[in-house]
């Protein structure tokens, strides 16, 4: 294998096996005069290399548990732990740099660079997180050979599918080789069809590299294909 052959091991630490633990977190937001309680007390524990759904309804509170667990929000109580870090004294750099080294994000819009090819999306990001172009480079074309786009290495996202270019966004995710990849919806803006493929890919990535994920989704079909399903509801986790 060569160097730039992709091991999720490489940047974990220590035998812990817990990449994700949110203790007792609650959070709510201020409407007028009124406190909307939009977590109350949830914890959960993500160990490495496994695959979690999180569903739910409609405002009840998924979104707002993914970004408290991507460091995008802070919790009103509680304790978020990432990759063995507790984030609640960390400042502001050293939060960016635990983001930067366990995280992955994938929206509902792939976000991609609209001015540069598939290859270049996702090679970007490795450079700018200091590693060698050639390295980068080996890398891209490893998760694109993964996700059957190999052949569209050079095309940029406008000519691309919709399922081709969230696919895109999937490989440019992982491929800093995160703890642990936080999705939201990534299938939520394609049809029945190509929503299945492209979970099937993201699904295989994740395999692939050993990547722990949490996944909001409101397909439950889907949501059933990964290792375990939680539910939310009024702010409150069922599992």
């Amino acid at each position: 294998m060569g160097e730039g052959v992709m091991n999720n091991n490489d940047i974990k630490t220590g035998d812990d096996q817990t990449v994700l633990m949110l203790n007792s977190v609650s959070k709510g937001f201020h409407q007028g005069d009124r406190m909307i309680q939009v977590l109350n007390d949830v914890s959960v524990n993500i160990a490495k290399g496994e695959l979690v759904a999180l569903v739910g309804p409609s405002g009840s509170g998924k979104t707002t548990l993914l970004n408290i667990a991507g460091i995008l929000e802070n919790p009103d109580s509680g304790q978020v732990t990432i990759a063995g870090k507790a984030t609640h004294r960390l400042n502001d750099k050293q939060t960016s740099g635990l983001r930067r080294d366990h995280l992955g994000f994938v929206f509902q819009f792939h976000r991609l660079l609209p001015e540069f090819s598939a290859l270049e999306n996702i090679v970007i990001p490795q450079i700018m997180n200091r590693l060698a172009r050639h390295i980068a480079e080996e890398r891209a074309e490893q998760l694109l050979e993964m996700i059957g786009l190999m052949e569209r290495r050079h095309h940029r996202p406008g000519q691309l599918s919709g399922g081709e270019q969230q696919r895109v966004a999937i490989a440019r995710a992982v491929a800093n080789v995160p703890s642990l990849l936080l999705a939201d919806e990534p299938t939520g803006n394609l049809d029945p069809e190509t929503a299945a493929d492209v979970f099937k890919h993201l699904v295989a990535v994740l395999r692939s590299t050993g990547t722990a994920a949490l996944v909001v989704t409101h397909n439950m079909e889907l949501a059933k294909s990964l290792d375990r399903v939680l539910t939310i509801r009024k702010g409150e986790l069922i599992e």
